[in-house]
């Protein structure tokens, strides 16, 4: 709430007949020349001045904003709102549940612990692809994800109606970014504050990284980790410095041919090599206004995949036509046009703004493309697919997944033929093949027979997973519409995805299966094998479910590297399936020609899918889609009522939500007895001031990695055996293998998470050798491996601290709370990396944990390291006087007493920072601040 208003800038604005209270950005000297994303900013500091956190000092400072300095000016922002899908929305709403608890023993009132902002929660992350190809598909694994989530969707009901201001989208309605483009986000916000309606820019932070979508509907927003959207939740301002922003310049049109999908590859492949991390990219000129609203989400949504914190388009006709299209009513659209042209915020590409760094791309340019085997930068042209496949191959051969098999995901209850639809198709062949072969290694096919009748050989290469997923792509419907008139085609031709293909379309809204359905499109799909299997992240996720168990057991027992290619945006190691080595993004037209071809050993230019009914060859180009006709059939079939009926009940929930037996209270009735959601012990023996913060003394290393470890390496969300510490604490429990479920799904339980933490099934600590997964060196043990857990618990026994050694980009990836979370629950101090990624890093704060950078050039290979040592870090104390050291002495003392000594960079980059690592977190600072203020 401002209190000050040191510009004069509070002001009115008639929107036919109804006045809001604005904040003209046109009373700052400097406003105008500022980039689309820096005015945002600039509104909200102007609206939050209060002369002690925000001044005139930082709104100056911000206005004459100079785009080649080096960020150094912390400003705090504060989002409008704040969105969460239910992985990371669970564990955020069991904090606040006990933040209530605590602020109770503090002597304050439960009730004052509320959402300040709007918080908006989507349940998309959960439901698993068990059942597949066949048209009960999305109601089996809604039955199912029911049954497994059951204890979490009561929680978050009971969150409903004891938080205000708190909303819940039920499961089945659609994936958390697609809702929000399509209708939670308002562009531009109106809210009563001390009875004046006020009008201003949306913004928000969410619980995942893949908010930037909707930057793509000049929204301004960014990922972050679940402790700093509870704080946002409770009016705490993000502290960041004043960001970089570049420049990005789009010109011509996409080619035939070429997709949106390939696009986003295109940027992402050109983005990484730029380096934008930390950094606001911007699109902006004449091409900017030819760039489709939905082509623009899918830009938007791949920021994390460069590095990005956002990746924003400007207000323009383009945004207003969709506001239309997807239903916002006509006081709102006028409202969003009205006042981003008075405050300087609509695109004018005559205009141009000053830019830190400029980047180009004529999209006449862009050619079919693919990113994988692992990173979503890692862009590969379609005519040179097979190729490099054949190349990556050789890194993949003979690297034996660790007992993969029946216990790598729940059993599904859904029978055989039902997830076959190949199985009762007349005029099969008796036996296909999905050969491949590695440079140099003759293929060695296997016999695989289906107890449906199937049989097929499998090699190297063979395509065991084909999903439509991911709000990165269903949210465009250039690209669905034109996968569906390929599978038509297809069809025409006599085509179907090879018998051995794990198909799927998990879209993420209604909308979709709406507009699909009008068009006549979804019998087409699904005659090649493509069926609706719920709506929700699926496959991207790592909920892509089981493959068939014969095709599991031939892939792990023959150590086959088969792939997956999936339209989404995340293929990293262990994420897709644990029998899936290599994992390959793709447009949704392109996912569904590979599930044609079975295998990544294909190219399409010159081998044949198949043969028509008269015996000719049909390749891929006979049956790729017009976009002439794409787009009309757009036209004929997309249309607003569509949106307005699937969102006018948006909230309600089917049956199944509307049945659940809710908990009610002002604070939660923890079940001891559940494994689901428990009290975490954050503020356990809390009090009103913070221990002083100490140095780290004789720490041991309980992880050495490499470089980009990424946050599904820390905090995996897939599913895990019976064998891993988490397993045996769930079994331990009376929870039977078959209803494990997922990490993601038991992120309300602290004691699944600390057991889960590093125990991706990829990851190699360099402390053991040749071993992947969550092992370490336990040195309470005499060095004998040990799992990560069992050896933190053995170090926290004996009061020994812990340290992590990492290479660059630590902790890229998902903004994953539990990565952060579940580091300071085994007894971590410090991270030492080469280079964090910017969310994980902020998170490792907002928990207490040191994040430490070697010198520049160093690491822990170059400094002789190997993890053995000792390590002492000394200076950490000036925190205590209210100072940031810029470096802290590090101390490694190895086995033989030889020392290794260097200053290492504190990457603590504000004092707000400063103040939530003094505090020991994020949530204690906002907790002690709070019983203190009222």
């Amino acid at each position: 709430m401002s209190t000050v208003d040191s510009f004069g800038s509070k002001g009115a604005l008639d929107v036919n007949g109804t006045e809001y209270e604005i904040f003209r950005l046109s009373k700052v000297e400097g406003a105008e020349k500022l980039p689309f994303s820096l005015k945002v900013l600039l509104e909200n500091l102007l609206r939050t001045e209060d002369g002690a956190n925000i001044t005139d000092e930082h709104i100056k400072a911000l206005a004459n904003w100079d785009p080649t300095a080096e960020p150094d000016t912390e400003i705090q922002f504060t989002p409008a709102r704040v969105i969460m899908q239910d992985f990371t929305g669970v564990p955020c709403v069991v904090d606040l549940a006990t933040m209530r608890e605590a602020v109770k023993s503090l002597g304050g009132d439960p009730t004052k612990i509320n959402p300040l902002a709007p918080a908006e929660l989507v349940i998309d992350h959960s439901v698993q692809i068990d059942s597949f190809g066949n048209k009960d598909a999305i109601e089996r694994n809604m039955d199912i994800e029911y049954e497994r989530n059951g204890e979490r969707y009561q929680f978050l009901r009971w969150g409903q109606t004891a938080f205000e201001d708190f909303k819940v989208v039920p499961p089945g309605m659609g994936i958390v970014h697609q809702v929000n483009i399509e209708y939670l986000a308002r562009t531009v916000m109106s809210r009563e504050v001390d009875g004046v309606l006020r009008a201003y820019p949306d913004t928000l932070v969410g619980t995942d990284s893949h908010t930037t979508m909707v930057n793509g509907l000049g929204v301004l927003g960014w990922g972050v980790g679940g402790i700093e959207a509870e704080a946002a939740m409770l009016g705490q301002p993000v502290s960041m410095l004043i960001p970089k922003v570049v420049g990005f310049k789009l010109t011509g049109k996409i080619p035939a041919g070429s997709t949106a999908t390939d696009v986003v590859l295109t940027i992402t492949q050109m983005l990484r090599e730029q380096g934008v991390v930390g950094k606001f990219v911007e699109f902006y000129g004449e091409g900017v206004t030819e760039v489709p609203l939905a082509n623009r989400a899918t830009i938007g949504n791949m920021s994390p995949e460069f590095g990005s914190t956002a990746a924003i388009f400007p207000i323009d006709d383009v945004t207003l036509d969709y506001l239309r299209l997807t239903g916002r009513s006509e006081d709102q659209v006028a409202l969003v046009e009205k006042y981003t042209k008075e405050q300087g915020l609509w695109h004018d590409p005559s205009n141009e703004a000053s830019y830190s760094e400029y980047l180009e791309l004529d999209l006449s340019t862009v050619v079919p493309s693919i990113a994988g085997p692992k990173r979503p930068q890692d862009r590969i042209e379609l005519t040179s697919a097979k190729d490099q496949f054949r190349s990556d191959l050789n890194n993949y051969v003979g690297q034996k997944e660790p007992e993969a098999g029946d216990e790598s995901f729940p059993a599904s209850d859904a029978p055989a033929a039902d997830a076959s639809p190949q199985a009762t198709e007349e005029q099969r062949p008796r036996r296909v093949s999905a050969a491949a072969s590695a440079k140099g290694r003759q293929s060695n096919p296997i016999d695989v027979d289906m107890p449906d009748g199937r049989e097929f050989e499998l090699d190297h290469g063979a395509v065991a997973i084909a999903s439509i997923t991911s709000c990165t792509n269903t949210s465009n419907p250039s690209v669905m519409m034109a996968a569906g008139v390929l599978a038509r085609n297809a069809a025409s031709k006599g085509l179907k995805a090879k018998p051995w293909v794990k198909t799927s379309i998990a879209p993420g809204s209604k909308v979709v299966t709406d507009y699909y359905e009008k068009a006549g499109l979804l019998p087409e799909l699904e005659k090649v094998g493509f069926y609706i299997v719920g709506y929700g992240c699926t496959t991207c996720i790592g909920n892509s479910g089981p493959l068939e168990d014969e095709v599991s057991k031939a892939v792990s027992d023959n150590d086959l590297s088969v792939t997956s290619v999936l339209s989404g945006n995340r293929n990293f190691e262990g994420r897709i399936n644990p029998d899936v080595k290599m994992n390959y993004l793709a447009s949704p037209p392109l996912v569904i020609a590979y599930s044609l071809a079975g295998s990544m050993d294909f190219d399409f230019e010159n081998d044949a899918l198949g043969e028509d009914a008269d015996g000719n060859p049909v390749y891929l180009k006979d049956i790729w889609p017009d976009p002439t006709e794409v787009q009309q059939i757009i036209d004929d079939s997309v249309s607003t009522d569509q949106y307005s009926n699937e969102y006018g009940t948006i909230f309600d929930g089917d049956e199944r939500w509307k049945n659940l037996d809710t908990p009610t209270g002002d604070t939660f009735e923890w079940d001891e007895a559940s494994t689901y959601v428990r009290k975490p012990p954050y503020f356990e023996g809390m009090t009103m001031d913070p221990d002083p913060v100490e140095d780290v003394e004789n720490a041991r290393v309980l992880l050495k990695l490499g470089d980009s470890v990424t946050t599904d390496h820390i905090s995996p969300a897939g599913s895990f055996k019976s064998d891993t510490p988490a397993g045996k604490y769930l079994i331990d429990n009376g929870v039977e293998r078959k209803d494990f479920n997922s990490y993601g799904s038991r992120r309300g339980n602290h004691e699944v998470m600390i057991r889960g933490t590093f125990a991706n099934i990829r990851i190699k600590n360099e402390l053991l050798d040749g071993v992947e997964g969550g092992f370490t060196r336990d040195f309470t043990q005499g060095g004998e491996q040990n799992t990560v857990y069992d050896a933190a618990q053995n170090y926290a026994a004996e009061g020994t601290p812990l340290v992590v050694l990492g290479g660059k980009e630590y902790g890229t990836g998902s903004s994953r709370d539990w990565a952060a979370k579940g580091t300071r629950l085994l007894g971590v101090k410090a991270v030492i990396a080469e280079s964090f990624e910017r969310i994980h890093r902020s998170n490792l704060i907002g928990m207490g944990v040191l994040p430490l950078q070697f010198p520049e050039g160093e690491s822990h290979a170059s400094l002789g390291l190997d993890g053995t040592e000792s390590f002492t870090i000394t200076g950490v104390t000036e925190i205590n006087e209210g100072k940031t050291p810029k470096t802290v002495h590090v101390t490694a003392t190895a086995e033989d007493g030889t020392t290794t000594e260097f200053d290492a960079d504190v990457r603590i980059d504000t004092p707000g920072e400063r103040e939530y690592f003094r505090n020991g977190g994020i949530l204690q600072y906002v907790l002690r601040n709070l019983v203190r203020n009222n």
